[in-house]
């Protein structure tokens, strides 16, 4: 039987609370940088997707008259943001021309034959004291780009 002197019992018990505190705060760091890969290439994905249905020139699913099909390449992108459109907040830039809402039309997206650029500059909310720190004002800002080609429709 292995016996230990008295003055050393409580000595694991300090050493847990001082290396505890910065153990959880290094996991919790590691877990918030996945999620800003995860927002990241889900961002990617959703954007490319909405590029995909926007270059083949169809607008029968949402909104009205000039603004058909743009909005239906938005709600193509929200769907597959997986809920991650409303908490990076994306500015929209078509063709290297930034839009805002209610300001857009079926022409930004082109005709048949043309060029078609999908950007969204986003941010997303750093909580993490350790990873704040290293980001402007707390806010991961990154960018996800496609451009494709519009079929002949």
């Amino acid at each position: 039987m292995i016996t230990i002197p008295r003055r050393q019992s409580g000595a694991t018990l300090v050493e847990m609370a001082i290396i505890a505190p910065v153990f959880i705060l290094v996991l919790v760091s590691i877990i918030e940088l996945s999620m800003m890969f995860f927002a990241t290439l889900t961002m990617q994905y959703a954007v490319r997707e909405g590029a995909r249905f926007a270059v083949t020139g169809r607008a029968n699913e949402t909104g009205t008259g000039n603004q058909k099909r743009f909005e239906t390449v938005i709600a193509k992108i929200q769907s597959n943001s997986m809920g991650l459109y409303d908490k990076v907040n994306p500015a929209i830039s078509v063709n290297g021309k930034g839009y805002a809402t209610g300001t857009y039309s079926n022409a930004m997206l082109g005709g048949a034959g043309d060029m078609v650029v999908l950007q969204f500059d986003c941010s997303w909310a750093v909580t993490t004291p350790l990873l704040s720190a290293l980001f402007t004002d707390g806010q991961y800002r990154f960018s996800v780009a496609t451009t494709m080609r519009n079929e002949y429709f």
